[in-house]
């Protein structure tokens, strides 16, 4: 009986090095973005090449992406207006306005292609709902902690240039 158990125990340690190391096999391209970023910066760029802070001076924002191919992004502006009534659902039309200007969020896949140098974002939910189930394809460079890469057609108009820096 008690050999049974060890052979048991064996295969399924077996089996689960085995699923781990296929999952880490199937990653390599992902592997540089696995992480925790916060955010540097989020300009839109003009045509003429100025670039105006999408989210004020300052913005706060974090983003993750995960080893199996999912991610989440938030970013807002340090400055938006506090609600007088202290509860969301009786914001003010500037209160709202301020929130929603202020700040950018969505979740989903996301997918890596190393020979163009670009990652793909499948947004399946975000606050701006016209991304919703859009493919979001990124131009990127990865240089030691710090992802930069741009937005051809941001959600605030124009194209857009953001930068993480890797959380340690």
């Amino acid at each position: 009986m008690r050999r049974r158990s060890n052979v048991a125990a064996t295969a399924m340690s077996l089996l689960l090095v085995a699923f781990l190391a296929g999952d880490a096999l199937g990653q390599t391209a992902k592997q540089p973005f696995v992480g925790s970023w916060t955010i540097v910066s989020a300009d839109t760029v003009r045509p003429d090449g100025t670039r105006v802070p999408n989210f004020g001076s300052g913005p706060k924002g974090f983003l993750v992406f995960d080893g199996s191919g999912r991610y989440a992004l938030q970013i807002m502006s340090a400055n938006r207006a506090k609600f007088a009534s202290n509860n969301r659902l009786e914001g003010t039309p500037e209160e709202n306005k301020s929130v929603v200007q202020g700040m950018i969020a969505h979740f989903g896949r996301y997918s890596v292609n190393e020979a163009d140098r670009t990652f793909t974002f499948q947004v399946e939910n975000s606050s701006f709902p016209n991304w919703e189930g859009t493919a979001q394809k990124r131009p990127f460079t990865i240089t030691a902690d710090q992802l930069k890469y741009s937005v051809a057609a941001a959600s605030g108009g124009g194209s857009g240039e953001v930068v993480w820096k890797r959380v340690k």
